[in-house]
């Protein structure tokens, strides 16, 4: 029976919208937020859900914040004193000019998962059935919160949580960027919409009311004293109050008197009770970038928030600091903070799919300014932006190894000599990036190489040991170019030394699984991914490998629990209804591989993965339209083995053995695998081709020892006279 839907509430004003809230919610309430990103930034409503939370639970449920450790800290710094870490410390701080690491732009879904995984957890712990979550101010709110809201509408149980999500009138549009999750779309598909009736504006508090002069009029709403005390409730609420009245009259004091007040709200929610990091990266920055000092103290509050959500991949929100930094300072006066905006808004520019705005802003820095320090940043990043983000019509890898080589022409010129010699080997690493995109792994590999050779010099010749974070990055690049070279111990090594130094980057752990599983270990893969899953909210790929694995290993229930959550977290995992299909399908579940079919082919109705399988479930119903089925699959995909295959086994279980045999040829021409070979030494018996099905399954044997294949052989060995050799 399908449960109470979500309801999504639509009024101009925010009196209208808190009433029909309060009078929706029929149970208990978890908590009532509001998201307007002017108060704390990214995870303005997320932040107050879990400092509402996370206090009691870590007393009733520490295990389960400690599980969510994360989620938690990321979206609700201020709780650090209250949720165990489970990470280290970093052996050497990275200092901001330094920071190289990138958030890939999709990498917030992960904490929504986590924390829906965390209220799920908490709910049902709680207990004492369904719990109302009230949330005003959707349509204000920093793109993190909206996307949370998303995978809350699609993901919630509604047993345990029913949503009230209130926006204005006005039509929500998507932020910038590709899309990967759609709000708009979500309320439209998950939540009822709620009409409400617009009602008058609430009366005002008392207002000052200046002393009537005889023959004068009474006091009125735009009076200096009385726009001064609606000013001061409009930025007591941080620019949130959507009253008309009180915007006005805001607007109505002079520049000089709304900055004063600002700049008192500032002061206020700097003190030692109020100050919090979310602050920081709403009402903090907010009321300094319009107070009496934008340049300065409004520039630097703009600067913390922008190094801040660069750090944790809040990119919209890192794009919308910066341009308000760059609103603030200009080259001529403050060249240094124009180049600190530009430098760190670049890459959540180019993230968001907006290489050509990082590009002209780097052009711009080149223009106005003549420091080396510029000219080499500028240098590297155009060449980051060639090789990985620009469109094929200005992507140019003879421009990036050009723009490259100047940043290392630059480096080689600074005075410091251990300066020199560091910034020389990062951008050398630069340069081995461009040779990897042109495929010349050797240059590559010879360039990353110096630079750890390098870094050794430096610290026997000046005493200058430390750059773990320099190491750990160029061992990282050399394993990942090692890969590509098919040199997997190799990489391997380099991986275990990175994990060593800095054990507590997830996706280091997802590349020694990786590599693991390529030299013939799933065992030990699955447990280097359950310990980046330790490490990281929930990232479907980390779960699809282990998944993988875990088939591997024979871990069926496993493989197909660790499929299914992939595609709980994202419904457009295609290689996960694929994988889950086959499982299904071998496990005999036809209905479950027939929903994995249908959704999978939704998404890719071309799949030819999903195609054979289709053919196969077919085949079990109806062997004619399977078997035709899997004629019209070859012929479109001549190159898929996996098609003949099937059709070959579909030919030998009708009888006609050469149909079988010709297609497990084409099918072994194409991929030379052990399951189709010894498939086609089956059918190679069953025509008294035995001399020929003997050398397949000698092979099949030798590479995997499969003791099917041995019984074969000794069949095959009878069937030709030879049964006293020894088979094997």
């Amino acid at each position: 029976m399908l449960q109470t839907p979500h309801r999504w509430i639509r009024a101009r004003h925010g009196h209208d919208r808190r009433r029909e809230l309060a009078a929706g919610a029929s149970g208990p309430l978890l908590a009532s937020l509001d998201a307007h990103r002017r108060r704390r930034g990214p995870y303005t409503a997320a932040g107050d859900l879990l400092r509402t939370l996370v206090p009691e639970a870590r007393k009733s449920w520490p295990e389960l914040v400690s599980r969510h450790e994360v989620e938690i800290l990321t979206l609700a710094p201020e709780l650090g004193d209250l949720v165990p870490a489970i990470r280290h410390a970093p052996a050497e701080p990275v200092p901001p000019e330094e920071r190289i690491r990138v958030h890939p732009r999709p990498g917030t879904l992960r904490f929504a998962h986590g924390l829906v995984e965390f209220l799920h957890a908490y709910l049902d712990r709680l207990g004492g059935g369904r719990r109302d979550l009230l949330i005003d101010n959707l349509h204000e709110a920093d793109p993190t919160d909206q996307e949370l809201c998303v995978v809350l509408l699609r993901r919630a149980d509604r047993r345990l949580l029913r949503l009230h999500l209130a926006t204005g009138t006005e039509p929500i549009g998507d932020p910038l960027g590709p899309l990967d999750v759609s709000l708009p779309a979500a309320l439209h598909r998950y939540a009822v919409p709620v009409r409400v009736t617009a009602t008058e504006l609430p009366e005002l508090p008392a207002l000052p009311k200046p002393p009537t002069l005889p023959g004068t009029e009474p006091a009125t709403v735009d009076d200096p004293a009385v726009d001064e005390c609606l000013a001061r409730r409009f930025v007591a609420t941080d620019g949130t109050d959507d009253d008309p009245r009180v915007r006005e009259a805001y607007q109505r004091l002079s520049p000089e008197r709304r900055a004063g007040l600002h700049d008192e709200r500032a002061a206020r929610l700097s003190g030692p009770g109020d100050w919090s990091p979310g602050l920081g990266l709403g009402a903090l920055a907010y009321h300094a970038e319009h107070g009496g000092d934008p340049a300065g103290a409004g520039a630097e509050a703009l600067l913390n928030a922008l190094d801040h959500c660069v750090d944790r991949g809040f990119h919209h929100a890192a794009v919308d600091c910066g341009r308000r930094g760059r609103a603030v300072v200009d080259w001529a006066g403050q060249p240094e903070r124009s180049w600190a905006f530009v430098d760190r808004m670049t890459i959540s520019l180019a993230e968001l799919g907006l290489p050509e705005e990082a590009l002209g802003l780097y052009q711009e820095a080149r223009a106005y300014s003549s420091s080396p320090v510029v000219h080499l940043g500028a240098a590297y990043g155009i060449a980051v932006l060639h090789i990985r983000y620009l469109s094929e019509g200005g992507r140019g890898h003879h421009a990036a190894r050009g723009w490259a080589n100047q940043a290392v022409a630059l480096a080689r010129c600074l005075p410091d000599p251990v300066t020199r010699a560091v910034e020389t080997v990062f951008h050398q690493n630069g340069l081995a990036s461009v040779a990897v995109h042109e495929g010349r792994l050797d240059e590559a590999l010879l360039l990353v190489g110096a630079g750890l050779d390098r870094l050794d010099l430096l610290d026997r010749e000046l005493g200058a040991a430390g750059h773990v974070w320099l190491r750990s990055m160029l061992r990282h690049h050399r394993a990942q170019v090692l890969l590509a070279l098919g040199r997997y111990d190799d990489a391997l090594s380099d991986v275990e030394a990175v994990i060593a130094a800095d054990p507590d980057r997830p996706e280091y752990h997802v590349d020694r699984g990786d590599l693991l599983r390529r030299l013939g270990h799933p065992a030990e893969a699955i447990v280097s991914y359950g310990r980046a899953m330790d490490l990281s909210a929930p990232v479907p790929q980390t779960y699809h490998h282990r998944g993988e694995a875990r088939l591997v290993v024979g871990d069926v229930a496993g493989a197909e629990a660790d499929f299914g959550y992939v595609l709980e977290l994202d419904e457009s995992q295609l290689d996960a209804y694929v994988n889950r299909a086959v499982l299904r399908y071998d496990l005999g579940d036809t209905d479950g591989a027939w929903q994995d079919v249908d959704h999978g082919l939704a998404l890719e109705p071309d799949s030819p993965r999903l195609l054979c399988v289709r053919a196969q479930l077919l085949m079990a119903e109806d062997p004619g339209a399977g078997e035709a089925a899997l004629t019209e699959l070859v012929g479109a995909h001549p190159l898929f083995p996996d098609g003949w295959a099937a059709r070959g086994v579909a030919g030998y279980e009708r009888g006609d053995l050469t149909a079988a045999v010709a297609d497990f040829d084409r099918a072994l021409a194409l991929a030379d695998t052990p399951a189709t070979r010894l498939r086609r030494g089956m059918a190679l018996v069953e025509a008294d081709r035995c001399e020929e099905a003997l050398a397949d399954f000698t092979e099949v044997h030798a590479a995997t020892a499969d003791p099917a294949a041995r019984r074969q052989i000794g069949i095959c060995l009878d069937r030709l006279g030879r049964a006293t050799v020894r088979a094997g």
